[in-house]
């Protein structure tokens, strides 16, 4: 289908078709306000909140939830935190301005810049996913802000997006990076491991426990078949995340815990 084509069939899109959704999500101007940006097409800002969770309750088609405005909006995030490190660092090297792309661009930082425009509230959500916390979930907050800079390119262009994301994630990237808790502990001990021991370490889930909707892991790392650290989190990656920072600790520690390496 046609860019064109799918816009008219989003357009077709009645608001019948949100029945059963709080009105409070639909307080659209005051998230426009929020944005900075007041949509000429008010559906494709409502496709955008729309969660698959309330497309598939409601019946309709897959694509008229926000998976593809987050598909395009993820790529416009890219080119636009691409080119602010390009500028901004000209003395940085292919390998590092990755890494600090990959750290603007992780669900917890875009997670906290949808909080930061109380990007939740106006979610189109099935109740169940209202129920299990999906208004403060970090991957549906993250997938729907991307679907958001989609929506207002698709509207209004690049500048408008450009100038959102200057306020919201860029201007405050020197904050961003020196706030020890967004640290990748998995790449600090993977770049430390393979320097000293040429192999990399080797991550498994322990345990995991609680419902579906809220479940916890538990992950150990391994390096040499030994458990060099434990960690706990809603999601593996984050138990992962954790389990590396007490491995870095254990071998800080213990600079001996390998002395033929």
């Amino acid at each position: 289908m046609g860019l064109r084509a799918w816009l008219q069939r989003l357009r077709r899109v009645s608001p019948s078709q949100y029945t059963g959704v709080s009105e409070q999500s639909f307080a659209l101007p005051e998230l426009e306000q929020k944005l900075g940006y007041t949509f000429t097409d008010s559906d494709l800002l409502r496709t955008a909140l729309t969660h698959r969770s309330h497309v598939y309750r409601a019946g309709q088609e897959r694509v008229q939830s926000n998976e593809r405005l987050e598909f395009l909006g993820d790529s416009i995030l890219g080119l636009i935190v691409n080119e602010h490190l390009y500028q901004s660092f000209p003395e940085r090297s292919e390998g590092e301005l990755t890494k600090i792309k990959s750290l603007i661009v992780s669900r917890t930082v875009l997670g906290r810049a949808a909080e930061s425009i109380d990007l939740g509230r106006h979610l189109i959500l099935a109740p169940g996913e209202v129920d299990a916390g999906g208004r403060k979930r970090a991957s549906i907050l993250s997938d729907a802000f991307e679907a958001v800079l989609g929506a207002v390119y698709l509207d209004g262009g690049l500048e408008p997006v450009r100038r959102f994301l200057s306020r919201e994630l860029l201007d405050s990237l020197e904050e961003t990076l020196g706030d020890h808790r967004l640290a990748n502990y998995k790449s600090q001990l993977q770049e430390k491991i393979q320097a000293r021991l040429k192999t990399p370490p080797r991550y498994k889930v322990h345990s995991t426990s609680g419902p579906d909707h809220a479940k916890r892991f538990v992950v150990e790392v391994l390096v040499r078949g030994r458990v060099l650290g434990k960690g706990e989190g809603n999601s593996k990656k984050l138990a992962e995340q954790r389990a590396a920072r007490e491995a870095l600790r254990t071998l800080s520690d213990n600079p001996d815990l390998f002395p033929d390496a």
